[in-house]
């Protein structure tokens, strides 16, 4: 089991960033492409050209004016999606759809009025809020005084054009809310960052201040002993290798207890991973770890990110449950994990080394590994004892 993060990392890849530029040319044609299909209210006016309903110089105009509206519209949306233009640009540019629209329809018939379609989008996506609400409501008065002046039929793009406008606004809104809750999150996590280093540097100098202040007074100590004084300074060494080592030790506990794996933070990570993975995941939120050691909480910990691990790589499940409970059995309370799934379970040649360091682990703790094929996927129950007590002389 390794903890490279990959599930996560692969939907973070995979992901289409919402209101943010493309990252490459793959990402900037899957955006393109949600926005295409919604060009198909220009059905009507291409096939208004391709009729020959018009002469040579007005069809001329017409695809002239067709593709400056689609280049101006794409451009607008497009660019919404990232780094918008500013509120000067935004307003011309949608001046020039709305006065291309109905130019368009008064010279060229009812046949155009689906442009005020995208005349009232624009204006709900890349208008301010409070602009918008006008700017859609007045798209839509024009589009009907048109429909009616040109004799078009086609009542229902008269809704079509103001609930779509109205729908942009809400969906402006939920990718401002989006993009906030990205920011305030990436917030958190760099205050948590600055806060764990202000933690590790108060505990490295509660714990290195005085051995490091002692062991630089006995060191001059020592050096103006020397001369005259030798069994003196001796002793002053001597005591600079105590606390030299005692030091080592405060540290190196310090380190191991900045390691440490925690059973409440696998079982968050666990239900992140198995989502990212298309997994359908039961996972408890709140583990009771009363009386569980330290050790025992670690193995099981460890236990949790192998067996995830391999439900996301190896097993090719769609579900996953995870159970965590306390049982008394002949030897005592223990508290058991059981990570069980509807998938292959893997190659199945052998337990492989992932299992075997994590029984190597368990039976440190005093624990049992338990870990094979049910009739509609695969199963791993770890077990640890409860009483800390039990552990002492029970496996190592």
């Amino acid at each position: 089991m390794t903890d490279d993060g990959l599930p996560e990392d692969l939907r973070a890849e995979n992901a289409i960033r919402v209101g943010q530029e493309p990252r490459n040319r793959a990402e900037a044609m899957r955006k393109l492409v949600w926005i295409m299909p919604w060009l198909i209210f220009l059905g009507s006016p291409v096939q208004d050209l391709t009729s020959g309903h018009h002469g040579t110089a007005a069809t001329a105009a017409g695809w002239v004016a067709l593709a400056t509206f689609t280049a101006v519209y794409l451009t607008l949306v497009f660019r919404n999606m990232g780094r918008p233009f500013s509120g000067g640009i935004v307003g011309a540019f949608v001046v020039l759809l709305g006065a291309l629209a109905v130019v368009l329809s008064l010279t060229l018939g009812s046949a155009w009025v689906g442009l005020f379609v995208y005349v009232s989008v624009t204006c709900g996506a890349t208008l301010p809020q409070r602009i918008a609400y006008w700017a859609v409501g007045a798209n839509t008065l024009a589009m009907f005084l048109i429909a009616l002046r040109t004799g078009s039929d086609d009542w229902s793009l008269v809704l079509v054009v103001l609930l779509l406008g109205f729908a942009m606004m809400g969906v402006k809104q939920l990718v401002r809310t989006t993009v906030e809750l990205r920011r305030a999150r990436a917030t958190v996590a760099q205050l948590a960052a600055n806060e764990e280093r202000l933690r590790l540097a108060r505990d490295l100098h509660d714990l290195l201040g005085h051995s490091l202040s002692l062991i630089t007074l006995k060191s001059e100590l020592a050096g103006r002993m020397l001369p005259d004084h030798p069994e003196k300074a001796a002793q002053q060494v001597a005591d600079i290798e105590q606390v030299s080592r005692q030091a080592l030790v405060d540290v190196r506990a310090a380190v191991s207890g900045y390691r440490r794996t925690r059973l409440p933070d696998e079982l968050a990570g666990a239900q992140v991973a198995l989502k990212a993975a298309g997994v359908v995941a039961e996972v408890p939120a709140e583990p009771d770890l009363r009386d569980v050691p330290e050790e025992s909480e670690t193995a099981l910990a460890w236990a949790l990110r192998e067996a995830v691990t391999n439900v996301v790589r190896h097993s090719g499940a769609g579900r996953c449950t995870v159970e965590l409970l306390r049982r008394q059995t002949l030897d005592g309370a223990v508290l058991e994990l059981s990570v069980e799934d509807n998938g292959s379970g893997g190659s199945g040649k052998g337990p492989g080394n992932g299992l075997t360091g994590l029984t190597e682990r368990l039976e440190k703790a005093g624990g049992t590994l338990e870990a094979g094929r049910v009739r509609k996927g695969f199963r791993l129950v770890a077990r640890v004892p409860v009483d800390a007590r039990s552990t002492v002389g029970s496996g190592a």
